[in-house]
């Protein structure tokens, strides 16, 4: 990968191996008029984090790849992390044909409220009204968002193994990619979309996870993370769950703020609010084993307690998925094996969960249970390649996903 992708990738393999300094969860703001929770089933998501300096005058053209189709769809766009409050006075959704250009006669004004323009509170998010029209599932979709006086920290998702596009001045309501000349690897400010199914009980799933889930290893422009792969065989199953949101952190840990909130401090926002969502699936807690910060595994598990009561108290599923091994990649030791393999005995057995995915069977290497499969392993250990990622997709019993609490 080159450019900004390559380096926004380069950032979060720095952020997986040195917990970098963040800002602490958003604080509480009150919302504006349009940050109601949207109805249907989220269609795309990413987990929203503090990014550098806004910039003013700034467009971006934001590529984003759907999993669930329906109509009415509806983005959101956030200022979780900001310190003051976010004007966007342009914003334009529309089907990607080719690089930062647009199907003709596809893309479309949002509004908020009504209105052309919205300004989102410090620590806030806001969704759209709802388009009118066929959106597709599987396809590319760019949101187009101008900021005209954009300052202090930004809200995005650094490592979108995504190439997006951005332009000094408004071009959003541009079907060309004249004006769209310099590219990102990162979402700026948007963290959602969704859409209303043809099948009203259609639902979704919500992947909580590290840089595993985030795609870390996998091709990047390709959509080979393993919740990617997860929402073609949901689609071409027809079942009840369609909707996948990767809620994928690089370097993130289950029970310490570091590389973004805690899963724990980010569960609310990232999660529980997206709309459609029956079932999370838990993926996290190699960073708190590999950071020889002093994790138990009993520490782990209350966590992973936390999180179950907490999901179902919101009456949704959890389904877990074991740790995989990483024997190889710098941070290892018999130590943190140790606590993998008693964390994941706890996962298998512990009896907290809707349903277990065996993850680390799935990934480790019959000759040495440390280690992942060589003919899975992206070359550091830790992260799988793209069949890594297919295989941990199929091995997701797709009935475990159907919640019925």
């Amino acid at each position: 990968m080159t450019g900004r992708l390559g380096r926004g990738c380069r950032v979060a393999a720095v952020l997986l191996s040195a917990v970098a300094c963040q800002a602490p969860p958003a604080r509480a703001a009150a919302p504006p008029p349009s940050a109601e929770r949207a109805s249907g089933v989220v269609t795309w998501a990413s987990s929203a984090d503090r990014m550098g300096a806004g910039t003013a005058g700034q467009g971006y053209r934001l590529i984003v790849h759907t999993s669930v189709g329906g109509t009415g769809l509806r983005v959101r766009v956030t200022n979780a992390f900001g310190d003051r409050p976010l004007t966007l006075d342009s914003a334009y959704a529309g089907l990607r044909g080719r690089g930062a250009a647009l199907r003709p006669g596809r893309n479309r004004r949002l509004t908020f409220g009504g209105a052309p323009t919205v300004t989102v509170p410090a620590g806030a998010v806001a969704w759209s009204d709802p388009l009118t029209g066929s959106w597709p599932a599987g396809r590319d979709l760019a949101v187009s968002l101008h900021t005209p006086d954009a300052a202090g920290p930004a809200t995005g998702h650094w490592m979108a193994m995504q190439t997006s596009y951005t332009g000094l001045g408004d071009h959003t309501a541009e079907e060309g990619a004249a004006n769209w000349g310099a590219t990102t690897g990162s979402w700026w400010y948007l963290d959602a979309v969704s859409v209303r199914p043809s099948r009203a009980a259609t639902g979704a799933v919500a992947a909580l996870g590290d840089s595993i889930t985030d795609g870390w290893a996998s091709t990047g422009d390709r959509d080979r993370r393993w919740p990617d792969y997860l929402a073609r065989r949901l689609n071409t199953a027809h079942a009840a769950v369609q909707g996948v949101a990767d809620e994928g952190v690089s370097g993130n840990q289950v029970l310490a703020d570091g590389a973004g909130p805690s899963a724990l401090n980010r569960l609310d926002r990232d999660v529980l609010s997206l709309p459609g969502v029956r079932t999370v699936f838990l993926f996290e807690g190699v960073n708190d084993v590999k950071a020889h910060t002093g994790v138990t595994a009993q520490d782990l598990v209350a966590g992973y307690r936390r999180i179950a009561h907490r999901v179902h108290a919101a009456g949704k599923c959890v389904v877990a998925a074991t740790i995989g091994p990483f024997e190889g990649w710098p941070e290892w030791d018999p130590a943190a094996d140790a606590v993998r393999r008693e964390v994941n005995r706890y996962i298998r057995t512990g009896g907290d969960f809707d349903a277990v995915t065996d993850f680390d069977r799935v990934l480790r290497s019959p000759h040495d249970p440390a280690r992942l499969l060589p003919f899975l392993d992206s070359g550091d250990h830790l992260h799988p390649d793209d069949k890594g990622m297919r295989a941990l997709a199929d091995a997701v019993d797709l009935r475990s996903l159907r919640c019925d609490r």
